[in-house]
């Protein structure tokens, strides 16, 4: 549930190029219509900022404001660095693809002259003898290489720049995110609705803690809507994954739309609260045991950089992509300081919710009005239920290019059926399972996402520049390198990676040799 998350969409073509086809590869670099510079940080600021954002508050409370400051502006200086690396790398394989290009323009030039020349048979070794950096000089002018022209996915680079063990792992790491995201969205819709359904609206619910036990209506409990929701949910949502979906650029601007709606509201409400002498909020400032799903929650909540390859190239002028990316970063790590801060010292850290738009649905003592409360408990149910589908869908297409072999073509029962199937019966079961949203949050962070955001980033840019050193030589120049160019920050950002996940495992092992 993150910006990423939001824009699930922009994954759709993740994967080689041997997956798409020409007409629909061709028709995707005619569309990349160019943005301006402001315009690149609204949209990378929205890509970043999504639903994920709501489980951060109680994720500050119980890890402590001191600890969560410290903890969240390393993580957003680590995920930063990584930008800066799918920048480079993204760089570094439109150099990599151009040089390609043009040296078969050279090759079928010199072929298409050689058939006029008496000379065919003692010339027909030239092409081999021919300097590699000379490919740079046809034309008459120097060519840069490094120019972001052509939109080249997380996938394709890993295609590029990986044997073939190190694609498959790339895939598995995706799939086994976007798993992560299906099970958080089939768990935060029925949730909201549950709440909404089943919480007391009678303006003294804000105190009061609810079990899964406590009845709904009737004889039917909490937990008994919770499932109800969710197979309603399943059966609406579900068959959109045996089919292909696409988000209009009208529902994406009104999903943005309520979504800064509600983030404003809730910021506000809970400052004018705070204001009055009404916060009941006393965190503690420091709670280790709050640490690792904290960590988890953060790295969800400021993934970006599997989408940037559709959010840069786009842009027209690039040459200060550095500048947007620094100052989205502080804007961004600015504006999850001010909804969880405000968030922990309005509410009591206990009656925190998972889901923080839930703290505003059952509170009168914070906004009294009913519709407004209805919104706010409704928002996540709008904004997931439009992204599910898509998500499903490119989690779909990474099983098939995970197992797709060259010349090779799926029986319609595989197309059609098996791979929907998988697709959406397992996050449907983890679900029905449990529906604590922070864990789900915490944990496909934790894993998943430090893959995606940490270890495959690092490992692009590595490898990236070890293919163009005997294509372009050394004395070409990255003008898209990043700021961290040096070796030892890609083998930090590895180890730290490592570390965390052993520290988050260890945690968990922990946690459940105590119950």
């Amino acid at each position: 549930m993150s910006s990423k998350q939001e824009h699930p969409d922009l994954l759709a073509f993740c994967g080689p190029p041997r997956q798409r086809h020409p007409l629909i590869e061709h028709s995707l670099r005619l569309t990349l219509c160019s943005v301006s510079l402001q315009v690149g940080l609204v949209y990378m600021f929205n890509l970043i900022v999504g639903t994920g954002a709501l489980t951060m508050p109680k994720a500050f409370a119980q890890a402590g404001w001191a600890v969560s400051l410290a903890l969240i502006s390393f993580l957003a200086f680590m995920s930063y660095m990584t930008t800066t690396f799918v920048i480079e790398a993204m760089a570094a394989a439109n150099a990599q693809l151009c040089w390609k290009r043009r040296e078969q323009e050279e090759v079928q030039d010199s072929d298409s002259t050689s058939d006029y020349s008496d000379d065919d048979v003692r010339g027909r070794s030239e092409p081999e003898m021919r300097p590699i950096l000379s490919v740079q000089r046809t034309g008459g002018g120097h060519v840069d290489h490094f120019d972001i022209v052509e939109r080249v996915e997380m996938g394709q680079m890993a295609s590029m720049f990986f044997n073939k063990v190190g694609v498959n792992m790339f895939y598995i790491c995706m799939v086994v995110y976007l798993y992560g995201d299906l099970a958080i969205y089939a768990a935060a819709v029925p949730i909201s609705l549950m709440e909404v359904a089943c919480g007391n609206h009678s303006c003294s619910a804000g105190s009061v803690k609810y079990d899964d036990t406590d009845l709904c209506w009737g004889p039917v409990t909490r937990k008994d809507a919770y499932k109800v929701f969710l197979s309603i949910f399943t059966v609406m949502l579900g068959p959109f994954v045996f089919f292909d979906a696409q988000k209009t650029k009208y529902l994406q601007i009104l999903t943005s739309l309520m979504r800064w709606i509600a983030f404003t509201m809730m910021i506000i409400l809970a400052l004018i609260r705070i204001g009055k002498g009404r916060g009941e909020g006393h965190p503690r400032m420091a709670q280790i045991s709050g640490v690792p799903n904290l960590f988890g929650v953060c790295v969800y909540s400021f993934m970006c950089q599997h989408s940037l390859p559709s959010l840069v190239t786009p842009i027209s002028d690039k040459r200060h992509v550095g500048t947007l990316v620094v100052c989205d970063y502080v804007l961004i790590l600015g504006f999850y300081g001010l909804l969880s801060f405000t968030a922990i010292f309005c509410f009591d850290s206990s009656l925190l919710h998972d889901m923080y738009t839930l703290n505003f649905t059952d509170n009168c003592d914070v906004l009294d009005i009913p519709a407004l409360r209805y919104f706010l408990g409704l928002f996540p149910v709008f904004t997931i239920s439009t992204n599910f589908p898509i998500i499903a869908v490119t989690l779909r297409n990474n099983w098939k290019t995970l197992f797709h072999r060259d010349g090779g073509t799926y029986p319609w029962v595989v197309d059609r059926i098996v791979f929907p199937l998988i697709t959406l019966v397992p996050p449907i079961i983890v679900a029905f399972c449990t529906h604590n949203l922070e864990s789900l949050v915490g944990i496909t962070g934790a894993y998943a996402g430090t893959g995606i955001q940490y270890v495959i980033p690092a490992l692009l840019v590595y490898y990236g520049r070890r293919h163009l050193v005997p294509m372009l030589g050394t004395d070409e120049v990255n003008k898209h390198r990043s700021p961290f160019r040096h070796t030892f920050w890609v083998w930090f950002v590895v180890v730290w990676a490592t570390f965390c996940l052993m520290f988050v495992t260890a945690n968990i092992i922990l946690e459940d040799t105590k119950k």
